[in-house]
């Protein structure tokens, strides 16, 4: 729950620079707060995925360690 506001965060700036990139090709660019619902909803599996990968690394450092 701690990392959830800093995987919210990146993942509403990535779904804003990913519609800046894709105006390019002629899409239409994401409102600012259609991002940030969006890196919202986007946040819960990242911030999960994100947090099972620092566990796992954690773990496998006190294996190593003992």
């Amino acid at each position: 729950m701690v990392l959830y506001p800093f995987g919210a965060g990146a993942m509403a700036i990535n779904l804003f620079f990913l519609s800046l990139i894709l105006s390019w090709v002629g899409w239409s660019v994401l409102p600012l707060g259609a991002a940030i619902v969006g890196g919202c909803v986007l946040g819960v599996p990242a911030t999960w995925l994100f947090a099972r990968h620092l566990r796992k690394l954690m773990d496998s450092t006190e294996d190593n360690s003992g």
